[in-house]
């Protein structure tokens, strides 16, 4: 591969610049020996080669800077313009051939009309210390083809100048210059569940478990809303399961009949009640999930797919970013004297103790 395509395997935490924020994760579980679905990254080189095309000037980037961060009418008007610049402008020739060649060392030789694949943003501000812009970007999910592959690469290009993440960075202030996009491509799963585990409580902070969340079919269904998900608390001192929540699942996502793009379609009756894991493929989540918090060292948010064979992939993984917040700041901070810390207790609003707060992990 060449500097515009990189190896998923060649890829690591240190690679942000080259990889984009999920890139760079997705390449570190490789070099971690998790199981990740095999592929390729386009990198950022490549998207700033072909910005200098559609924006030789820089002109309509620094246009972007400027728009006034409350104003989503205006912001909408200009970014849609430069999002339909970049789907329209054409690959140079050496960049659509390198893509070419990583998308057709995924497919097996029983495809020669190439893998289906995610094509998946990779933003190198997503996924950062104090502000994860995750989910601000696109991801397409059962890509076949070639020509199809090159322009959802363009796609995901164009999502760096979404509404939403464009009034994201605008209102956390981080410098337009800085935002660049990478696009995975990935060889897709088919799952039979699918979801998301945290190594410390979402709603507790407590270290010492595994939260998963599941659904039948694609994760996507989660992200969309559309269900609620089975929930499973595991304790990482005795693999016990200590919480369990099954849900009734109406709805999944999976392939389009068609054979790419994916449809949402009904759960069939006798699985809606049915919880989308057994108890063996949860603790083997939670244990896999324990071995990707020790590699890291911090607390993590992590997606996982279980295909029909009971082969676990895991889809990504970032810092937990809500108790890491809680917990990095200081509850008081240091006074000239003990006198002051009253004074500023005194000035602050009281506290409510809601009941409702409470009830949610009783």
């Amino acid at each position: 591969m060449t500097d515009l395509t990189r190896p998923l395997t060649a890829m690591g935490a240190g690679h942000r610049l080259v990889a984009g924020g999920k890139g760079a994760s997705l390449g570190e579980l490789c070099r971690a020996e998790l199981p990740v679905p095999p592929g390729f990254v386009v990198t950022v080189q490549a998207f700033e080669r072909a910005m200098l095309t559609i924006d030789p000037s820089g002109e309509f980037v620094r246009e972007v800077s400027r728009l006034p961060a409350g104003d989503v009418g205006t912001i909408e008007r200009v970014t849609a313009a430069l999002r339909a610049r970049i789907t329209a402008a054409p690959l140079s020739r050496d960049l659509a051939n390198a893509i070419t060649a990583g998308y057709r060392a995924l497919a097996a030789p029983d495809e020669p009309g190439g893998a289906p694949v995610a094509v998946r943003s990779s933003a190198t501000t997503e996924d950062i210390t104090d502000a994860s812009f995750a989910g601000l970007q696109d991801t397409y999910l059962w890509v076949r083809g070639t020509a199809s592959v090159l322009r959802h690469v363009r796609r995901c290009w164009a999502s760096l100048y979404n509404t939403e993440a464009v009034s994201y960075r605008l209102r956390r202030q981080v410098p337009e210059e800085h935002a660049a996009m990478a696009v995975v491509v990935q060889r897709m799963v088919d799952p039979r569940s699918a979801g998301v585990m945290f190594t410390c409580s979402p709603t507790t902070g407590d270290r010492s478990v595994v939260a998963i969340e599941g659904s039948w079919g694609l994760g996507s269904v989660l992200v969309s809303g559309e269900v609620t998900p089975d929930s499973f608390v595991v304790s990482k001192v005795t693999g016990e399961i200590v919480r369990r929540n099954v849900a009734a699942k109406l709805r999944l996502h999976q392939l389009d009949p068609a054979g790419s793009g994916t449809c949402a379609g009904d759960v069939p009756a006798e699985l809606r009640e049915q919880p989308c894991l057994t108890d063996p493929e949860i603790r083997a989540l939670a244990r896999l999930a324990a071995q990707v918090e020790r590699h890291y060292g911090t607390a993590q948010d992590i997606e996982w797919a279980l295909t029909p064979d009971g082969g676990v992939h895991l889809l990504q993984s970032r810092a937990e970013t809500v108790w890491a917040a809680r917990t990095a700041r200081p509850l008081a901070v240091p006074k000239a004297s003990p006198m002051q810390h009253v004074f500023e207790q005194l000035s602050r609003p009281a506290l409510v103790d809601h009941p409702a707060e409470r009830a949610t992990e009783s």
